[in-house]
């Protein structure tokens, strides 16, 4: 029998993270916004690479950005930080948590 995916939205999320460094961009979000420097630092990639997996997050609606001065800085939005369960993001479809 074949399983109906109800949410492609939720799918194509959860591809978007299918990628180490992506998950790892959002990892170390939930402790507080960035930049592009101290991203490369935690995660220990290019600065190329990184911002290519960060513009893949952007588009999926899991980070956003904003510039201070030269500086972009990058958080998770509100709907996806879920603070309540303490190092868990919010898909809207569903909660991936790390330990």
């Amino acid at each position: 029998m074949k399983t109906k995916i109800t949410s492609p939205a939720c799918a194509d999320k959860l591809k978007v993270l299918s990628d180490p460094t992506r998950l790892g961009v959002l990892e170390s979000l939930m402790s507080g916004p960035k930049n592009v420097g101290e991203l490369m630092g935690e995660l220990d990639v290019e600065q190329s690479l990184l911002s290519h997996h960060l513009a893949i997050l952007r588009d999926a609606g899991l980070v956003e950005s904003s510039r201070e001065g030269k500086t972009m800085i990058y958080q998770l939005p509100e709907n996806v930080s879920d603070s309540t369960e303490g190092k868990a993001i919010n898909l809207g479809c569903c909660k991936i948590s790390f330990d």
